[in-house]
């Protein structure tokens, strides 16, 4: 079937919805008319449930044609910003035989993408833009980026832009109708049905489009730099989301934030251990659907090594140098992402980020709670970290438990063991004797001084299973500066 007939009947598809749409409210229609003019039983129960369903499908579609598109994402760069950049997307469009986008911009996203706002189901369009990753440039060459920007703009050249705004849209409308005829299953199961089949030709539609831009890319930059590329974007993707869950989540975390994200990711990247992680990863089994919009990754690149190989003058340099300053780019990107809240806070390095969010998430807390409770339960006339030491000698491990329960701990056999053993941390970088430090490897550690690893759950652990040892643990603390009467800050 050719991508073109695809194309067709995913519109005719399309068309069929609204026409299901239609048929339903007239079916509505006609059995609340009939009502009046023959009411039974029978009749009432169908009207019910046909009008209900026919107001459901009428607010769901209604709520579709209201959303607005949001502000578009990244930091739009003219010529005069990025000339190099701008003159190689042109050239590249040229070679492809279509015009340049309207607009580029710089997204903080592993993606490459291209756009076009149509009129007439596409049979007009008003304006282009191109979207590019630039944690994508941190990592590809300058061959693999020309691949990449090459196989985008073989999406104008092939006019799949303009026939996917629509398509889009008419996904969109399908899944909000399903999602909004949850309390009418028979007629939830018709168009359910229907979406199916509509998701099922307009994503094979979409994989046949990608295979024939990724044979734009080919015929720019050749068949090493697009596998290479397709290879990349999959394990840079995966960097992110690991960088973006493990290490860009602390953004916020006693009101501090990265001072440079796109450097942290760089670091994170050239990490050995990650770049080993990203290769075992690499060598799991893909899953595929029906249901994907782009083919599997072997199945593109079993296809590009079937394509010519077009005569081509490699160029490995790094894809930054299509930017003026990769750093300054990276700047005013990160300034048009963040939040007006986030921008309030402090810019900080990826260390000392690391440093005061490990403490606040892990050991903070922990220190507060204990010493509370061990002034409540010695009627202390403050919250001195030494009258839960003092609570725990004299055997009142039960009445420290039920006050950290009351303070919002969860009950459990290692409670007490568990709210000391962070305790004792946060003691230790409190008399700056330790600090949480960064690793790009894995996750944070908290170090001695002099590099080594403190480990003290295991001993707060014996201390609560055998309170005696409550004497040799204040000793060690004075012995670290740590005083009496130390009360938390």
């Amino acid at each position: 079937m050719t991508t073109a007939f695809r194309a067709v009947l995913a519109f005719t598809l399309l068309a069929g919805f609204y026409v299901l749409v239609g048929l339903i409210l007239a079916a509505a229609v006609f059995f609340d008319v009939l009502l009046f003019v023959d009411f039974h039983a029978r009749g009432l129960q169908v009207a019910i449930v046909l009008t209900l369903a026919a107001g459901a499908l009428v607010r769901a579609l209604w709520m579709v044609s209201r959303r607005r598109q949001g502000e578009e994402p990244g930091l739009a760069v003219g010529r005069e910003q990025e000339p190099e950049l701008w003159r190689t997307v042109e050239e590249l469009a040229q070679r492809v035989k279509t015009a340049p986008p309207d607009e580029i911009r710089l997204v903080a996203e592993v993606n490459a993408a291209v756009a076009e706002d149509t009129r007439f189901l596409g049979l007009s369009s008003s304006k282009r833009r191109m979207y590019i990753g630039l944690p994508l440039l941190q990592t590809l060459t300058l061959d693999e980026a020309r691949a990449v920007l090459g196989h985008e703009l073989g999406h104008y050249s092939g006019a799949h832009t303009r026939l996917g705004a629509p398509v889009y849209r008419g996904r969109v409308a399908l899944i909000a109708t399903v999602q909004g005829l949850g309390d009418h299953p028979f007629i939830r199961r018709l168009f359910l049905a229907y979406t199916k089949l509509y998701l099922r030709v307009s994503q094979a539609v979409s994989r046949r489009q990608e295979l024939e831009a990724d044979s734009f890319a080919v015929a720019i930059a050749g068949r090493a730099a697009m596998s290479n590329a397709l290879t990349k974007v999959r394990d840079t993707a995966r960097a992110w989301q690991l960088f973006t869950e493990d290490y860009l989540s602390m953004t916020g975390i006693a009101g501090n934030r990265p001072a440079s994200v796109f450097g942290g990711f760089r670091a994170l990247v050239g990490d050995p251990v990650r770049q080993a992680e990203l290769a075992r990863l690499a060598e799991q089994p893909e899953e595929s659907s029906p249901y994907d919009s782009h083919p599997s990754l072997g199945e593109r690149l079993a296809a590009i090594a079937l394509l010519p190989e077009p005569p081509h003058v490699p160029d490995p340099r790094p894809a930054t140098v299509l930017l003026r300053d990769a750093s300054v780019a990276a700047h005013a990107l990160e300034q048009s992402f963040w939040t007006q809240e986030a921008l309030a806070m402090r810019p900080v390095s990826w260390e000392d980020l690391v440093a005061r969010g490990m403490y606040t998430a892990v050991n903070e807390e922990a220190l507060r709670d204990l010493a509370v409770a061990g002034q409540r339960v010695m009627g202390a006339a403050r919250p001195y970290l030494d009258a839960a030491f003092e609570a725990l000698a004299r055997g009142q491990r039960a009445a420290l438990e039920g006050e950290l329960r009351g303070l919002g701990w969860e009950p459990s056999e290692k409670l007490l063991a568990s709210v000391l053993g962070r305790a004792l941390e946060a003691t230790l970088i409190q008399h700056d004797q330790a600090r949480w430090a960064l690793s790009w490897s894995g996750p944070a550690r908290l170090l001695f001084e002099d590099g080594e690893e403190v480990l003290v759950a295991d001993y707060a652990a014996q201390v609560v299973a055998d309170p005696s040892g409550v004497q040799g643990m204040r000793s060690w603390l004075a012995g670290l500066g740590v005083k009496p009467d130390f009360v938390p800050a």
